[in-house]
């Protein structure tokens, strides 16, 4: 039986005359797209541009709701009530679902990016408020959990959720994940080897050696990771020849 797996990324945090990313490049590599809505990056057009082209590769489409920080790009915590975590996640969910419609497009899913999904990973108020109201937006929607602990809650609601893991980040001894302020290119020997890991065992390293259980239907590779085309080459290499089925998200619901 072969092992699927969805292969998700970040994209569409250009805005203005600001480019980050390679999307044209990326996602013909990825079967998910999480689509930032304009708080911590993307702007209008680049929302448009970027459904439009995901479309084009048949990717699934999501949005990628952070906080309102473009200067850091939504890497900095700010202080903000479980309310207002609701608010902003509920009002870049329908900019994308507005630009979506006008495509004939269908929003799959929810990510949260950066310092939000760490505020929603250690305050279980913030947690369900942001789930509540993803559910009273659309409650066919996926929600795509960056750790366990988002997992665990999501499991209480009607809502489908899909585990993530990580290859291009590196995982704290509590299986909490290291989000560093500047991306720095990674070893795509390394990176195609943790993919495999977790793709077939559920298992990876932490920084320190220690084997984690990571039983994650969905793996994460950053659209801002600076040599991410060579990272995805590789784990496509790498999977040749093995029982690993890359499939879409809504495949796995």
């Amino acid at each position: 039986m072969a092992d699927q797996v969805s292969i998700n990324c970040d994209i569409g945090e250009s805005f203005g005359t600001y480019s980050k990313g390679s999307d044209a490049t990326v996602l013909p590599y990825v079967t998910t797209a999480n689509i930032a809505a304009g708080f911590h990056a993307g702007d209008p057009h680049v929302m448009h541009e970027t459904v439009a082209r995901a479309m084009t590769e048949d990717v699934d489409i999501g949005v990628h709701p952070g906080l309102p920080d473009k200067l850091g790009f939504g890497r900095r915590k700010i202080d903000i009530t479980p309310t207002e975590a609701r608010e902003y996640v509920v009002y870049q969910l329908g900019a994308l679902q507005a630009v979506a419609a006008t495509k004939d497009a269908t929003v799959t899913h929810v990510k949260p990016h950066g310092a939000l999904y760490s505020i929603l990973s250690e305050s279980e108020q913030h947690a369900r408020a942001v789930i509540e109201g993803v559910i009273d937006v659309d409650p066919t929607l996926t929600y795509l959990a960056t750790d366990m602990n988002l997992y665990e809650v999501t499991t209480e609601y009607p809502i489908d959720a899909v585990f993530e893991g990580y290859v291009d980040l590196d995982y704290r001894d509590d299986r909490s994940v290291i989000i560093p302020k500047r991306k720095e290119a990674r070893d795509p020997a390394l990176v195609a080897d943790r993919f495999v890991e977790i793709a077939t065992e559920g298992t990876v390293e932490s920084a320190t050696g220690t084997t984690l259980d990571i039983p994650a239907d969905s793996i994460c590779i950053h659209g801002d990771t600076p040599n991410i085309v060579e990272l995805l080459e590789a784990i496509h290499q790498r999977i040749e020849g093995t029982d690993i089925e890359l499939v879409s998200l809504t495949e796995q619901i």
